[in-house]
């Protein structure tokens, strides 16, 4: 026979070999988990104690940056850079553009590509390839801040174009020629026509509204900065006074904030096609400047 006490320590032996069947069910992905549950708790409190203005984020990236080295080549390439660049600004100052620029309008021929008539002859396309008799052109800014002197970026903070493929419209007569010219490396400018004029501002307009840029979805927007100076009370209204050049083109202009473009060429064609741009990319394009602007929309 068994006694109590016998009972007793037979019951407490299954309700240990239970226990031990209870912990062992535990799946171990689980306790792994946890673990990694309690590090990085643990982590966010030394980074919150750190950085006791919530700047984790910046404490995690400097953390985990690599360190960039930049080879002396490279500071001696800009600075040659720079220096090229300041002599052609005070040559171009001086005396112009010389032979790259001309007074009259050069008219070329293109033929389009996949396009015939009815006798199977490619079609030709003849357009201007300079702006010369031009009221208004659209400018954009195709380089970079790397190795421009101040002189340089004092012309394109004039003409707006402060950032990488911003673009905007200029009334074009003499003193804008010049500042174009002296620019020219850094930006590409042509004529457009009224409907890529209105499909831009309709795309990609937006209006300069108590010092905050604001995207023109309606023509209250427009009504309410514009209606009581210079009468424009439409989008339809604005694209007219930057095609005609009118009266308030200065305000209308102004008014608009500089359009934000795509890069011509993506960065799977840069890197691994090493498909870079020509020295024919940049400068006076003419009409052109429509088939150059519609890779950027």
């Amino acid at each position: 026979m068994t006694s109590v006490n016998d009972t007793k320590i037979s019951g407490e032996n299954e309700g240990n070999d239970n226990n031990k069947l209870v912990q062992q069910l535990v799946p171990e992905v689980l306790l792994k988990r946890r673990h990694d549950m309690d590090e990085m708790k643990a982590r966010r409190a030394a980074q919150a104690f750190a950085n006791p203005r919530g700047n984790r984020k910046i404490a995690a990236s400097t953390k985990n940056a690599l360190v960039k080295v930049h080879r002396p080549e490279k500071f001696v390439i800009e600075g040659r850079r720079r220096r090229n660049t300041d002599i052609r600004y005070q040559r171009v100052l001086r005396k112009g553009m010389q032979k790259r620029a001309s007074d009259r309008v050069q008219v070329q021929q293109k033929t389009v590509k996949g396009s015939t008539d009815a006798g199977g002859e490619e079609i030709t396309k003849t357009y201007a390839s300079n702006s010369i008799g031009a009221k208004v052109v659209f400018a954009v800014r195709i380089r970079n801040n790397n190795a421009v002197p101040r002189n340089v970026q004092r012309v394109m903070k004039h003409l707006r174009l402060k950032h990488l493929y911003h673009g905007v419209f200029l009334k074009y007569n003499d003193s804008t020629r010049k500042m174009l010219h002296l620019v020219e490396p850094f930006v590409v400018y042509g004529i457009l026509s009224k409907s890529t004029i209105s499909d831009l501002i309709h795309r990609r307009g937006h209006g300069k509204v108590d010092g905050e840029r604001v995207p023109l979805n309606n023509n209250i927007i427009v009504e309410k900065a514009l209606e009581e100076e210079t009468g424009i009370i439409c989008i339809e209204d604005l694209v007219h006074e930057i095609c005609t050049v009118g009266k308030n083109f200065t305000k209308a202009a102004n008014f608009l904030w500089p359009f934000h473009l795509t890069a011509p060429k993506t960065k799977f064609q840069k890197f691994t096609l090493r498909i870079h741009d020509t020295r024919e990319d940049y400068g006076d394009k003419g009409e052109e400047m429509e088939e150059y602007l519609s890779s950027m929309l």
